[in-house]
């Protein structure tokens, strides 16, 4: 995969981390990590997205002799990658779906079953129906939950009318059909969280591509982006090509001009600010404020945030030893919760296990992330970064951080808009084995 030029203090050194961090942020070229003395011992991953598949295939590659076990209820996993292209029909729901018969083949042995309660004492799991798996080793990647509490009006029932969209599947469908049965000149009306939450640039994205769609079948319509922060990430680059792409269709009110959502009436499908100002929708798109997902916060990993801090060189939780947290439910410093940086991480966390079980040295952690956004067909940005673990701690490498260039080419958006797909289509592959 290649990264694009991006403006960098020192380009060609971004580039030269980047492609030393990305194929293993651990260690791919660890033939020493295979040894009997691995035997015996037994891994068990809770989930099966990015970074628990991940780490479940690597695992089985770097110590073939250790058992592996993944936990994961769903049959088929749907990415939110790539599900803001399902609401502009640039592409089916179908696409994005990843079964687990790839990781079987590969010598992991999957459960679809629900993980209920973790035991650090004994080192068990307890799955639904009262099995118990045992482990030295548990990873735990169950993603984000969403805080059904956190907006006044706000719950679980409220979703069914005005949907989140932010866990890929049913309700990305539902987003998707009221967006289509949307009568030009309506307004669709999007809520925004405060950070951190899954995906930084997602909502953004999504707002490019529904205007896409109404762009094309509904060009009297808007968008009123309502968000409690004030800056997001590759926000220049999303506020140029809003307005190259669509002109005005696209409003966006951050939290100094009153875009703080407090209340929700789905019923009525209306929102209040923290000031005061109600705003009705035609179609209205709420993602509430996120935590790590209930396994993690039952485990004890998790501290008063709602999410998981770890030590940078492992992954392993601060608070319960034994366990390692990856992925959108880990507080791993300055790494966005990217599906990007999830496989990374459980790269570098297989890498990390292999090495203990094995007596072998421990592998050096490097990180990387790189997110790509589409904005309509042909058009896409991109920011990456670099990250190394240093002292427990994990920092970004600052002449390794970079983005796409403002005021870029056609030439040069087109292109990234192809390794975006690229991206995605060589990591369905290799994680599980279904390239899209």
């Amino acid at each position: 995969m290649s990264l694009l030029p991006a403006p960098s203090p020192a380009p060609l050194s971004r580039r030269r981390l980047l492609a030393r961090a990305l194929p293993v942020a651990a260690g791919l070229a660890l033939p020493a990590l295979v040894r009997a003395h691995a035997a015996s011992a037994r891994v068990v991953v809770v989930g099966g997205g990015f970074g628990g598949a991940s780490a479940a295939r690597y695992l089985r590659q770097y110590a073939p002799d250790v058992q592996v076990t993944l936990v994961e209820p769903a049959q088929r996993f749907f990415t939110c990658p790539f599900s803001n292209h399902v609401l502009a029909g640039l592409r089916t729901l179908d696409s994005i779906g990843h079964g687990y018969d790839g990781l079987r083949c590969a010598g992991v042995q999957v459960l679809h079953t629900r993980a209920l309660q973790v035991d650090a004492d004994t080192r068990t799991l307890r799955l639904e129906g009262a099995q118990a798996l045992p482990w030295d080793r548990l990873v735990l990647s169950p993603g984000v939950d969403l805080r059904w509490d956190a907006l006044e009006g706000y719950g679980q029932a409220a979703a069914a009318l005005a949907p989140h969209a932010w866990k890929a599947g049913e309700q990305t469908l539902l987003l998707q059909r009221q967006l289509q049965a949307m009568r030009d000149g309506g307004t669709f009306v999007m809520v925004i969280p405060d950070n951190p939450y899954r995906c930084p640039p997602g909502p953004y994205e999504r707002a490019a591509l529904v205007a896409h769609y109404l762009h094309r079948h509904k060009p009297r319509s808007k968008l009123l982006l309502l968000d409690a922060k004030n800056n997001f990430s590759k926000k220049e680059l999303f506020l140029q090509g809003w307005q190259q792409l669509y002109g005005d269709m696209i409003e966006w009110v951050g939290l100094a001009q009153d875009g703080q959502v407090v209340r929700v009436d789905a019923k009525a499908l209306e929102v209040e600010t923290l000031f005061g100002t109600r705003h009705r929708a035609d179609v209205l798109n709420v993602i509430p404020p996120q935590h790590a997902g209930a396994i993690a916060r039952s485990a004890g990993v998790c501290d008063a945030s709602g999410w998981a801090p770890v030590r940078g060189e492992s992954l392993e939780s601060r608070l319960v030893p034994g366990i390692h947290v990856l992925g959108d439910a880990a507080l791993a410093g300055p790494i966005p919760k990217s599906a990007f940086a999830a496989s990374n991480q459980g790269r570098v966390v297989a890498a990390a296990i292999a090495a203990e079980l094995t007596g072998q040295p421990a592998p050096t952690a490097w990180y990387a992330n790189t997110c790509y956004s589409l904005l309509g067909p042909g058009y896409g940005i991109s920011v990456s970064g670099v990250y190394r673990a240093s002292a427990g701690q994990i920092v970004a490498l600052p002449h390794a951080v970079g983005a796409s260039a403002l005021d870029g080419s056609a030439a040069l958006r087109a292109a990234e808009a192809r390794n975006g797909a690229a991206w995605y289509a060589a990591m369905s592959a290799d994680i599980w084995g279904t390239p899209r």
